[in-house]
């Protein structure tokens, strides 16, 4: 029906009905309300298809959220992880990234639609904890900040703690709703309920265990002061210690299964402790990261001011918030890499905790809320576009992707430096368990990943590659191995010949074939 017959209708029925025109036509244009929920999902989904719509289908975004693709689609073709391709994250974050890849489009716009609802979910859990001590426009302002400051941190896509983090914010919000709870018969199995969701997100990054075991001792004492036996205490405590390892032993299980527990073991719980030190360069990265948060530690600092109460519930919440926040900051202190996504998990409780002082409407107090949001909101684009510039376009990709692909004749495509998706678009065989490139190229990854990396390498180049991608020397290399690096270009000058240099994001790269 067309407007004028809209009209017609609505003056009839307001007739018949013996309400007037206007009032007719006044109810005829009157918007349904949506749900309050409803509105922030759509709020929230918007900011991240603004903020990465120029990322959409670009399947060079970081080489993390490459690796996983690669590794999700390869599964499906019956490698194993650990087995056929090393790495230490895991298996529930490839196992997430399969089952998104198994839908039915381009499995890059797979995963990014799932980071975009994860990202959506997440911020809509962290308005309703900001709810216990802010008001509801101040609580959506700060899931709103969480989702602009991601990309800041390069996880403003498809990076392991986009999806975790739903997991943890979800836990910390069933640990918040007990402790206000005194006396609550069903504590002991929405504990469980917290501790599954825990052991979950534990099998995408290892790292949730240091907020599983501070929300695990924040039930206990929520149990404690409903003045619980010792005996009670203990035994709820092991109960959930074991439901939040539960994922993780059925990972081990499933791999003893096939006589792969060692490998399991060693990628999982061993590799990272022989991992070696950068040295200066990951204290600069935490410097700066701990400047870029400045407009976090200016709200919260602030916020406990910003109270309308600090009586009842409001401050069971803030002690709970805060708890959590000191321990994600622990577990992001914990193993001194700090690369930038490492922040990630950091900044869901920093969020809420900055909520109080995103509430304040008058004038003087306005630029809190302004400063965060607006940092986040330039930062974070201002991130993204510069990591396009790294890695390149998706046109630069196909590009570089056909002049590989016409070369790759006989032999395997070998990436020793470079953006690895191209294993997975030419669908080459694999000529290395080590497949990720920093394994055999830095010196920090040389003691941890099981084998002597230059070992390794005369093997890879013993099995004659059919395309080599090395790197131009246009640019300062990242911790480089410089003894792989040397057999590699000694290789290539006995054996090889280059073939096309090819541009792609602020890089060039060499390609390779076997003399003719």
């Amino acid at each position: 029906m067309n407007e004028t017959g809209g009209v017609l209708a609505a003056a009839t029925v307001g007739a018949l009905s013996g309400r007037s025109f206007p009032s007719a036509i006044r109810n005829l244009r009157r918007p349904k309300v949506l749900p309050a929920w409803l509105l922030e999902a759509a709020g929230f989904a918007l900011i991240f298809m603004v903020t990465r719509s120029f990322l959409f289908g670009n399947p060079v975004v970081h080489i993390d959220e490459q690796f996983y693709l690669f590794v999700a689609e390869r599964m499906r073709d019956g490698a194993v992880p650990y087995v056929d391709i090393w790495d230490r994250k895991p298996i529930g974050l490839f196992l997430l990234y399969e089952a998104l890849a198994s839908l039915p489009f381009d499995p890059v716009i797979a995963y990014q639609v799932g980071a975009g609802i994860s990202f959506t979910l997440t911020a809509m859990v962290l308005t309703r904890l900001a709810r216990e001590i802010a008001s509801p426009r101040a609580a959506w302002q700060a899931g709103a900040a969480y989702v602009l400051f991601m990309p800041i941190f390069n996880a403003g896509m498809g990076q392991a703690p986009v999806f975790y983090n739903l997991l943890v914010a979800m836990a910390a919000w069933g640990v918040v709703d007990s402790v206000k709870r005194p006396e609550h018969p069903p504590l002991i199995w929405r504990g469980c309920l917290v501790m599954l969701l825990l052991g979950l997100a534990i099998q995408i990054k290892y790292t949730v265990i240091f907020e599983g075991a501070a929300f695990g001792l924040i039930l206990l004492a929520r149990g404690f002061a409903d003045v619980w036996s010792f005996k009670r205490l203990a035994a709820t405590g092991l109960l959930w210690i074991g439901v939040a390892l539960l994922p993780t032993l059925a990972a081990m299980a499933w791999y003893a299964g096939i006589g792969q527990l060692d490998a399991f073991i060693y990628a999982n719980f061993v590799s990272i402790f022989d991992r070696g030190s950068d040295g200066w360069v990951s204290y600069w990265r935490l410097l700066k990261e701990v400047v870029v948060l400045t407009p976090f530690w200016l709200a919260i600092f602030r916020a406990p001011r910003m109270f309308d109460t600090l009586a009842g519930a409001n401050l069971v919440g803030h002690r709970v918030l805060a708890l959590w926040g000191m321990a994600a900051c622990t577990g992001f202190l914990a193993f001194g890499t700090w690369y930038d996504h490492y922040v990630s998990p950091v900044l869901m409780p920093l969020a809420v905790l900055a909520a109080p002082a995103l509430a304040r409407a008058t004038p003087g107090e306005r630029w809190y809320g302004r400063l965060l949001l607006g940092f986040g909101a330039i930062a974070g684009v201002v991130v993204m576009l510069y990591q396009l510039n790294q890695h390149g376009t998706s046109r630069q990709y196909q590009a570089m992707n056909a002049a590989i692909a016409q070369e790759l004749h006989a032999g395997c495509l070998y990436i020793y430096e470079g953006e690895m998706a191209f294993y997975r678009t030419t669908n080459t065989c694999l000529p290395t368990r080590w497949i990720f490139p920093n394994h055999l190229n830095t010196y920090v990854e040389a003691p941890a990943i099981g084998v002597d990396p230059s070992a390794e390498l005369a093997q890879i180049l013993a099995s004659k590659p059919g395309v080599i991608v090395m790197r131009g020397l246009n640019k300062k290399l990242y911790l480089p191995n410089m003894d792989t690096r040397r057999m590699i270009q000694t290789e290539l000058a006995r054996k090889y010949e280059r073939y096309a240099r090819v541009p792609l994001g602020n890089k060039e790269y060499w390609l390779y074939r076997p003399r003719r």
